[in-house]
């Protein structure tokens, strides 16, 4: 069911966020009166799920999701529909209208798709506001790893400056260092400020999900609320309700040291101390190979820390969805812009559709929709400018060259263009869809 509720949030999103897109190229065309023949969610290579016509324009659903279109007349795109280009050019065509009228037309749907995340945003500011965990609130310290332990780090430090400055929102703070270059995090340890490096091949490891820093949380209440899949605790008879006081009469402080205790001692059995409706009792369980008995507690990080919450009215929520749209805009090309880069080899972390769909919550919340679509409305705006012809931005490319030279590409070069970049898009597409699959056998 959590996987089918990722799929449908996914399929919903990508279907808005194409309609909006298309919809920028369909409106700019059409204030230019340029006939628009067909208006496609997703794409219908032999034949469509459905369709009917209204006017100059088929409207219709295809069978393909990976996308949508527009088919304008006069213009070289992905239906490649080369015989019109044989007729002398007609009024009504993309091709007899202006360099700045094209581009406007061109560039319609990334637009839209930045309006339409920046609406986004504001409206979810001003319904549900926005709540962060405070860096401050983090009590208990933080939680990390061994790449983190050799860097310098210590379960229980409290992060005060990153690089001397504050970040307020705990859960800012590895995108921060991630995307900023930071070079050093300033903690309290025991009352002692402790200034830490950050090495420079820790970047590529947190890309990889190592050297986290997580917050830390105490061990106790363990309610046991849910199974896992492989659940050595459910077949050796723990039952939903229990309460994990202890592993061999062992105590603990925090769930770290729990999990550490878990670790060490996986090739074998380890009795469970719990209570059962107020009655001790003690379960032998063999813990999986990777440490885990396979049970899962209740609470929330709600529970646990002390949320903040900014509320914002409805003018409020302009200027603040707006700055969080550019913000994001910022965030993204800066993410972009890694995979890049040799050093931090971020491109081996590129995903397809797997990946995007699992960044959707396993229930239905609608804020986290909504704000996740926002966020894929900015990253298809951001993808579809970029000059790789075929794209937007690649139509906008040869656009511009025309009007900086006054010379425009014979349409020979503009179809021999478009087959190349639909060339590359493949290829990237199986690309990030090829390291989805890796990383599911990887698991």
């Amino acid at each position: 069911m959590t996987i089918l509720i990722k799929i449908l949030q996914f399929v919903m999103s990508l279907s808005i966020l194409v309609i909006i897109h298309e919809l920028g190229h369909f409106i700019m065309a059409k204030l230019f009166k340029t006939r628009v023949e067909k208006f496609y969610l997703f794409f219908d290579p032999w034949f469509s799920l459905f369709k009917f016509k209204k006017g100059e324009t088929e409207y219709g659903v295809g069978w393909l999701p990976l996308g949508g279109y527009v088919k304008i007349s006069g213009m070289i795109d992905e239906s490649m529909d080369l015989e019109q280009r044989k007729l002398p050019p007609q009024p009504y065509e993309f091709r007899s209208k202006t360099s700045w009228e094209r581009l406007l037309i061109l560039t319609g749907g990334v637009i839209f798709n930045f309006i339409f995340a920046m609406l986004i945003y504001i409206l979810v500011l001003y319904a549900w506001g926005e709540t962060y965990l405070p860096t401050a609130n983090v009590k208990y310290g933080i939680e990390t790893d061994s790449v983190g332990y050799a860097m310098g780090l210590r379960n229980g430090d409290k992060i005060l400056t990153i690089d001397n400055q504050n970040v307020e929102n705990f859960l800012k703070i590895v995108p921060d260092i991630v995307l900023n270059n930071r070079k050093s995090i300033q903690v309290d340890r025991d009352g002692q400020v402790v200034n830490i490096d950050i090495p420079k091949e820790y970047v590529p490891k947190l890309l990889k999900g190592k050297g986290m820093i997580d917050y830390r949380v105490p061990f106790a209440p363990f309610i046991i609320a849910s199974y896992g899949k492989e659940s050595p605790g459910k077949i050796a008879g723990v039952m939903l309700g229990d309460e994990l006081t202890g592993l061999d009469d062992r105590k603990f402080i925090y769930f770290d040291e729990f999990q550490s205790y878990l670790k060490d001692n996986k090739d074998h059995e380890i009795i469970l101390d719990l209570k059962r409706k107020g009655e001790d009792i003690k379960i032998a369980v063999l813990p999986t190979k990777a440490g885990l008995l396979g049970i899962n507690r209740s609470g929330t990080v709600g529970q646990l820390f002390e949320l903040k919450t900014l509320r914002y009215g409805f003018f409020e929520s302009i200027p603040a969805g707006i700055d969080k749209g550019f913000k994001t805009v910022g965030d993204y090309l800066k993410q972009f812009k890694l995979i890049f880069s040799r050093h931090t080899k971020a491109y081996e972390s590129l995903g397809g559709f797997i990946t995007i769909g699992s960044i959707f919550p396993g229930v239905w919340d609608w804020q986290a929709f909504w704000n996740l679509t926002a966020f894929l409305s900015i990253i298809l705006a951001v993808m579809n400018i970029l000059p790789i012809p075929a794209l937007d931005g690649g139509h906008v490319m040869f656009v511009l060259f025309e009007i900086v030279t006054g010379r425009k590409p014979s349409d020979k070069f503009l179809e021999y263009a478009q087959y190349a970049g639909m060339i590359i898009l493949l290829s990237l597409l199986l690309f990030a869809n090829g390291n989805d699959v890796l990383k599911l056998f990887r698991k």
